[in-house]
């Protein structure tokens, strides 16, 4: 083993995300924070006192600690976010926002679960698989007890609901799942049930089935399911190939919902044009250069799985967001990463950042 400095340009990309996230929440979030508390840059301190700040000291932390310790806890972390995901349907505890209970109310702050569990998901699951592997391609000790984690997550988050959280989390699953050399043939197979389910899902939920409606068909409904796309639609076009300005867009004036969330990125096209656009993607492209070289320089296999997963989960997230927003997908409602406003997926996120690091020091 060589010892080695981190991988600077990850760190360099994910620093430039982290800023550029709180300009963009510092300019799309002050008259959402003027409406809701009555000043104007509530989000942005909130988001730098209860994010920012304890995220990088986690990062730090993370970063500086030999991510095999992340293999012995991996069991007992999972559990905890297992406890943490049943948490939320205790009254009193849980939180109900917009029709969904995906909410801890912690005093001062909310967690949200589901955003621990993404991590949660790819340390254990690395850890079990990379102990497995001359089993891994059999059905019954490796492919049953690898769908048994999934189906348990699954199911506890489908209860919120939170079904584009669950989606993120099959695709880092099925990630690790390839990258651990599972058969092939198990995967078609895991693919296939996930797409019925999927199917199922959007069948048996009204709203759901708006939303596809809405996909395929943008006007339909324009006041009602299909508001939020067409205003974010109309930001991304209005805001051409430069933008209006930072701060000069009109959007976030209570016409498109969700500003500072899972809309930023029409913020962003709005008022810093196609090129704040592209340049958002760049730096999600450079994550996926530098994570899936990490991946492949990686000396062991758990180091390997995490790697993987970490690289998967920021760089699909990000994929569905973008795509969604744009009308590429169906809408969704996942954050972007590193730059959308939520206390509980910059820390998580950050942690996850710190964990690849360390791994490409021990490359």
């Amino acid at each position: 083993m060589t010892r080695r400095n981190a991988d600077k340009p990850l760190m360099i990309t994910t620093f430039c995300l982290l800023l550029f996230g709180m300009l963009v929440i510092f300019s799309a979030g002050f008259v959402l924070s003027m409406n809701n508390y009555g000043q104007p840059y509530y989000f942005f301190f909130h988001q730098l006192y209860f994010g920012v700040i304890p995220g990088l000291i986690v990062w730090f932390i993370a970063q500086n600690i030999n991510y095999k310790i992340w293999e012995r806890i991996a069991f007992p972390l999972f559990l905890l976010v297992l406890g943490l995901l049943m948490a939320v349907f205790i009254p009193g505890l849980g939180e109900n926002y917009q029709g969904s209970t995906r909410w801890l109310n912690l005093g001062p702050i909310n967690v949200q679960p589901t955003e621990i569990a993404k991590l949660a998901v790819i340390l254990y699951l690395s850890a079990w698989l990379s102990k497995r592997e001359q089993k891994i391609k059999d059905f019954t000790e490796g492919f049953l007890p690898f769908f048994a984690v999934i189906l348990v997550m699954a199911v506890l988050i489908i209860k919120q609901p939170d079904i584009g959280t669950l989606g993120i989390i099959v695709i880092i699953s099925v990630t690790i799942f390839f990258l651990a050399q599972g058969r092939l043939a198990h995967l078609l197979l895991l693919i296939m049930i996930g797409l019925l389910s999927l199917y199922l899902l959007i069948v048996f939920a009204p709203y759901r089935m708006a939303r596809f409606t809405v996909f395929l068909n943008p006007e339909t409904d324009p006041r009602g399911i299909g508001y939020q796309i067409n205003q974010a639609l109309i930001a991304i076009g209005s805001g051409g190939f430069w933008g209006n300005g930072l701060g000069l867009g009109r959007q976030k004036f209570l016409y498109l919902p969700e500003p500072i969330g899972d809309s930023i990125f029409a913020i962003i096209c709005e008022e810093l044009g196609m090129i704040g656009g592209f340049l958002v993607v760049l730096l999600f492209l450079i994550i996926a250069w530098r994570g899936y070289l990490i991946t492949k320089r990686a000396q062991d296999t758990f180091a390997r799985l995490v790697a993987g997963g970490i690289t998967t989960w920021f760089v699909f997230q990000a994929f569905i967001n973008i795509a969604a927003i744009t009308s590429l997908i169906p809408l969704t409602g996942i954050p972007l990463p590193f730059i959308s406003y939520g206390a509980s997926a910059l820390i998580v996120s950050l942690v996850g950042t710190g964990i690849l690091l360390n791994i490409s020091k021990q490359s």
